[in-house]
C-alpha cells in the first residue's frame, strides 16, 4: 500500500470526516448521515481469475446503519490522476459487495452500494465515467448491455460555497487543493483542526512535498504539540524561502549583500544560510 493511500485513508477513516464528505458531496451539506451511524466495513474482497485467488481493497468503506439495519455501504476511492479504467475498478468493488450480501444467510434486507471517487488532480477528469466509455459497444448490443456510471468528485474544482459547507478538517484539504490548482499561496485560517496529524500527512503524501510532515514534526517537538495551521504554513513558507535563497547562493551570481537586499533579510541571516551550501564556486 502506497504512502499516499495510507495518509488519505487515515484522515477519511474518521467518522466525522467520512460523514462530512458524504453529506456535502451527495446531499449538498444537509446532515443526512450522522457519524455515530457509521460502522467500519472490511475493505477487502476476493475474486478468482483462472486458478488463482486475488484480493482487491477499497480505500475506505463504511456501513451506514439505522440501529442494526444497514442502509447502505459507502466507499471512497482516492485518485490523484484520472484512471481510464476506473469504471471497471468501481464495478468490481461494488459487485463484490453485492456478492457478499448474496452469501450472507443472516442478512434480512439487502442494501445499495455507493462509491465516491475523490479526485485531487489539477486538471478536469477527462477519463471514463461509465462502462461504455471503457470500450466500444456495437449499436446492436447497446439495448442489452448494462452501462454503469461512477461518481467522480473533482476536489480541486469545488466552488467556494461547496467547500465552505464542509464542517470537518476536509474543508481545509479542499481549500488547499483549490489554491494549488489556481497557483495561489494557501492562506490558512486560525481554525483548530481536529485531526492535525492526519491532515498534514495527507498534504505531504498527495502533494508529493515531504516538507509538510517534516516541518509539522519539527513544530510539535518545538512547541510540545501545540501546533496551529498558521504556525505550520508560516514555517512551510519560510522553508520555501530558505530553499530559494540557498539556490541563489549556489548560483554564485549575486553577492551575499545583493541577496540580502533582494530578500529584505539581514546579511547575517544570508551568511548563516551560506554555511549550508557545501561548496561555493
Amino acid at each position: 500500500m502506497g504512502e499516499k493511500d495510507i495518509a488519505e485513508k487515515t484522515l477519511e477513516a474518521w467518522n466525522d470526516v467520512f460523514a462530512d464528505i458524504v453529506n456535502v458531496l451527495l446531499f449538498k451539506g444537509k446532515q443526512v448521515v450522522k457519524e455515530d451511524e457509521l460502522e467500519t466495513a472490511t475493505p477487502t474482497s476476493a475474486f478468482k481469475a483462472g486458478k488463482k485467488l486475488h484480493q482487491q481493497e477499497r480505500d475506505v468503506a463504511k456501513f451506514w446503519k439505522n440501529g442494526e439495519i444497514k442502509i447502505s455501504l459507502l466507499g471512497f476511492e482516492n485518485q490523484s490522476i484520472a484512471d481510464s479504467k476506473m469504471p471497471l475498478r468501481v464495478i468490481s468493488y461494488d459487485g463484490a459487495s453485492y456478492k457478499q450480501q448474496l452469501l450472507d444467510k443472516k442478512l434480512k434486507k439487502n442494501f445499495p452500494v455507493i462509491t465516491l471517487v475523490l479526485y485531487f488532480g489539477e486538471e478536469h477528469w477527462k477519463s471514463a465515467k461509465t462502462l461504455f466509455d471503457c470500450f466500444d459497444v456495437p449499436e446492436e448490443l447497446k439495448p442489452f448491455a448494462n452501462d454503469y456510471k461512477i461518481n467522480v468528485f473533482e476536489i480541486a474544482w469545488l466552488d467556494d460555497e461547496t467547500i465552505n459547507s464542509f464542517k470537518s478538517d476536509f474543508k481545509y484539504v479542499a481549500q488547499f487543493f483549490k489554491a494549488k490548482r489556481l497557483e495561489k499561496i494557501y492562506e490558512p485560517t486560525d481554525a483548530e483542526l481536529k485531526h492535525m496529524d492526519e491532515y498534514f500527512k495527507l498534504l505531504s503524501a498527495v502533494s508529493g512535498d515531504k516538507n509538510f510532515e517534516l516541518l509539522y514534526n519539527e513544530l510539535k517537538n518545538e512547541t510540545d504539540g501545540g501546533v496551529t495551521m498558521c504556525d505550520m504554513f508560516q514555517k512551510y513558507k519560510d522553508a520555501g524561502k530558505e530553499e530559494l535563497i540557498i539556490k541563489m547562493i549556489e548560483s554564485n551570481i549575486l553577492s551575499i549583500e545583493q541577496i540580502a537586499e533582494i530578500t529584505k533579510l539581514p546579511v547575517e541571516t544570508i551568511k548563516a544560510l551560506s554555511q549550508k551550501v557545501p561548496v561555493l564556486k
